[in-house]
């Protein structure tokens, strides 16, 4: 049988559980894609301007390091904070306040008078933006249908990460110019707060998460919400099947130590130690490849336009994962990406010719968003609604922190021992991580969030021991 009207007390999760991909599911990927376009631009600016920088300021050494680490040790704090309000307050409304606070002060670096000016602005822009992409997860997790949840979450990073490149050419044709008499580089700081203001003005259109609503005890909103997603699939001319009576009502009620608990506590574990060592391969590559580059003899236009080039790896690897991220499952489409980065990496770091350090730079980037991809859907779908904003932003804000340190670590094994033994490095991190999801991943592809979050987060996750939407432990 089939309706349109659920019947009375059916759960919120049921209700959206059913859904197809409706309209409103659209708009919301294609804002938040646009939203995460800024995210990631500014994520990967600090590898862009890295050598610029370096020379406008006559900056070394630690004064390097520092500029280099500073958005991302923002990002480990922002992450945090603002994660933790994704659960308090509302997945839509964290997503805002991260823009907001990014936008302001990425326009406030475009004017520092000098290095720790800028080091202080990079810092702040990355506490309002740190929490911007595992707050997307959650938010798309909790929005979209299992059938497609990974596909429309790849989708919307497909769109933000041609924000990487983009930063990419705009620095190769900006810097060496002085537009209205200002130095090109600080226009880079300039768009990306301009387009961030405009993102947030466009996302007054975006409903919020009826799950999360639900976990508040705002059930009438939620319902509202709900309600709202089953007419735009009416106006398609499309019948819904009735929800499931056996999918439990969302939890009400979280205290973050949960996470460090039966029968949370083993994917919180993997997923932490999952981060620390995942940054050495992402974001290590994308920071630190321009200093590579000059290292090897390259002025800094023309490694800019080769950070160009390399840098459109990531949205076409966005793209390829598009048509797999939901035929093959996650656990093992991030295993056998990690590898592959290190393998590519591996020979990268050995490269001396311009053609094999475009190709396998190009192949190295275009197969890290695969593995992206991959474990941003996973990450927020092995967690409760109600811990799914904090967990998501928690574990990944060790990511940040890590990225904050590999400069203080990457960088003297570059100067000291060479690319080769710097991608060595970066490779023995990757397997490791890889290991982490072999022995502690749970099986998440075409499965609901409700069957997720019903069998157990020890080992592999695939043994039932707890609904726990419901918040009851066993």
């Amino acid at each position: 049988m089939t309706t349109n009207t659920p019947p009375t007390g059916t759960s919120v999760a049921a209700r959206m559980d059913r859904l197809p991909i409706t309209p409103l599911h659209m708009l919301i990927t294609a804002v938040i894609g646009i939203g995460l376009f800024f995210d990631l631009y500014e994520v990967f600016l600090s590898g862009t301007l890295s050598t610029v920088l370096q020379k406008q300021f006559h900056i070394g050494g630690n004064g390097l390091t520092l500029l280099l680490s500073s958005a991302f040790l923002g990002m480990f704090l922002g992450s945090i904070v603002i994660g933790r309000i994704a659960d308090r307050f509302g997945r839509r409304r964290a997503f805002l306040l991260s823009l907001g606070i990014y936008s302001a002060f990425t326009l406030l670096a475009a004017f520092s008078p000098d290095a720790w000016f800028l080091v202080l602005c990079r810092f702040l822009a990355g506490f309002g933006i740190g929490a911007g992409l595992p707050v997307a997860d959650a938010y798309l997790g909790d929005l979209l249908p299992a059938a497609k949840r990974g596909l429309y979450t790849a989708i919307a990073y497909t769109v933000g990460f041609v924000g990487v490149p983009a930063g990419g050419f705009l620095g190769h044709w900006l810097v060496p110019l002085h537009p209205l008499g200002i130095a090109g580089w600080r226009w880079l700081f300039v768009f990306g707060a301009i387009g961030a203001v405009l993102i947030v003005a466009m996302q007054s259109r975006l409903p919020e998460s009826p799950r999360w609503l639900s976990a508040a005890g705002r059930d009438a909103e939620a319902d509202a919400i709900v309600t709202r997603f089953e007419r735009s699939a009416s106006e398609r001319g499309i019948t819904l099947a009735e929800p499931s009576p056996t999918t439990p009502p969302t939890g009400r009620g979280a205290q973050v130590a949960e996470l460090f608990q039966r029968p949370y506590a083993g994917r919180t574990w993997m997923m932490l130690i999952f981060h620390f060592l995942q940054s050495w391969g992402y974001y290590g590559f994308g920071t630190l490849v321009p200093l590579v580059l000059v290292a090897r003899g390259y002025d800094v236009v023309t490694g800019l336009g080769f950070l160009g080039v390399i840098f459109i790896g990531y949205p076409i690897g966005s793209a390829l994962s598009l048509p797999i991220i939901e035929r093959t499952e996650r656990k093992y489409l991030i295993i056998g990406s990690a590898v592959a980065m290190s393998v590519f990496g591996l020979v990268f770091g050995a490269s001396r010719s311009e053609a094999a350090i475009l190709i396998l730079g190009f192949c190295y980037t275009a197969t890290s968003n695969i593995f992206s991809n991959a474990f941003h859907v996973y990450q927020a779908e092995i967690f409760p609604t109600r811990l799914r904003g904090t967990a998501s932003a928690g574990t990944y804000s060790i990511s940040r922190l890590s990225s904050g340190l590999l400069p203080f670590i990457l960088v003297p094994i570059l100067h000291h021992f060479g690319s080769t033994w710097m991608f060595v490095a970066v490779a023995v991190a990757m397997v490791i991580a890889a290991l982490d999801i072999v022995v502690g991943g749970p099986h998440t592809t075409g499965r609901t969030l409700t069957e997720v979050n019903s069998t157990g987060a020890q080992g592999s996750g695939d043994e039932p021991r707890v609904r726990e939407e419901t918040g009851n432990s066993a």
